[in-house]
């Protein structure tokens, strides 16, 4: 069982790896990736009661991969970002890899995610608002971006607490 102690924390050099893209031969591995996955946010989300996403590298599994759960799970493999709005929006962010930190961060608005689903079958989903900030955080641990790489400023830290 996977637990908070399971998480990449800040300052691992996984973290800042851009990942490579899952394989259709690797599917098979999905299923037991997300497992660990749910189940490490499962204990964030006890421990600190915050968590909507994780990124396949905050476990140390260096694929593009992603798991959000929403009002239903969503297995994002491979995604791809498009259509980005220009309107954007400042919000105070925050992470599983350092849970005690919010980050003030600028995020679109808007986008496309186009991603292939855990049957291996094409997805475009058009997200806003909440969602758009969780996707492009999350995708941005695929490419080796924290939110901390992304601060609007050297004042846009705050301890949470």
């Amino acid at each position: 069982m996977k637990t908070i102690d399971d998480i990449v924390k800040l300052g691992d050099p996984r973290l800042y790896q851009i990942c490579e893209q899952v394989l259709k031969e690797e599917l098979h591995l999905v299923k037991d990736w997300v497992k660990d996955m749910h189940e490490a946010m499962e204990d964030i989300r006890k421990v600190y009661g915050f968590g909507r996403g994780i990124a396949a590298p905050q476990l140390g599994i260096m694929k593009r991969l992603f798991y959000l759960n929403l009002d239903r799970p969503y297995i994002i493999i491979n995604p791809f970002l498009k259509n980005q709005s220009k309107e954007m929006f400042e919000l105070w962010d925050d992470c599983m890899s350092f849970p005690n930190l919010l980050v003030k961060v600028k995020r679109h608005q808007s986008l496309t995610l186009e991603y292939l689903d855990e049957n291996w079958e094409k997805q475009s989903w058009d997200v806003n608002g909440a969602i758009s900030e969780l996707v492009q955080h999350e995708y941005d641990h695929l490419d080796g971006v924290l939110c901390t790489m992304r601060a609007i400023d050297d004042k846009s830290f705050r301890w949470k607490g």
